[in-house]
């Protein structure tokens, strides 16, 4: 791996990370995204997520999420719970509620959604996204969040 080190994520402003992912081969994404990495990286993700999260955008939106990130080495699926209510974004490792809408997608394309690098409606129309539930809020999703870019 060149220069995608886990270790130091979590050091790296939104913007700089959206740069390291923009850069690095989505070979290298996919090998490092299916190591005991995985975790470490999607946590922190996730826990930056509340912080990103535009209230102004979002109105009166109360909705679940639940981020279904495929590909893991064990072939299994991560999933994170986000919730958008009264005006402010929680995230939960361990999803406990029903869900309104449901993302699918590998690890290379969510880094890309989670970083401006790709266009989840592109993403979903090309079937790298697959998205169950409210159609509506997903294609509005990313204005929810303030989504660095590289």
């Amino acid at each position: 791996m060149t220069d995608f080190d886990p270790a130091k994520f979590t050091s790296l402003e939104p913007k700089q990370f959206a740069q390291l992912v923009k850069s690095t081969p989505d070979a290298e994404i996919a090998a490092l995204m299916k190591s005991d990495q995985r975790g470490m990286i999607l946590d922190e993700i996730f826990n930056r997520m509340p912080t990103l999260f535009r209230a102004d955008r979002a109105g009166a939106t109360n909705t679940v999420i639940h981020w279904n990130i495929s590909d893991r080495a064990d072939g299994g699926v991560d999933t994170y719970e986000v919730v958008i209510a009264d005006g402010a974004c929680t995230v939960n490792g361990s999803p406990a509620q029903d869900p309104k809408l449901a993302l699918t997608l590998g690890p290379v394309e969510f880094l890309k959604v989670v970083t401006g690098g790709a266009n989840p409606v592109m993403m979903f129309m090309t079937g790298k996204l697959k998205a169950k539930g409210d159609l509506a809020l997903a294609s509005k999703i990313a204005d929810l969040f303030n989504i660095p870019k590289a």
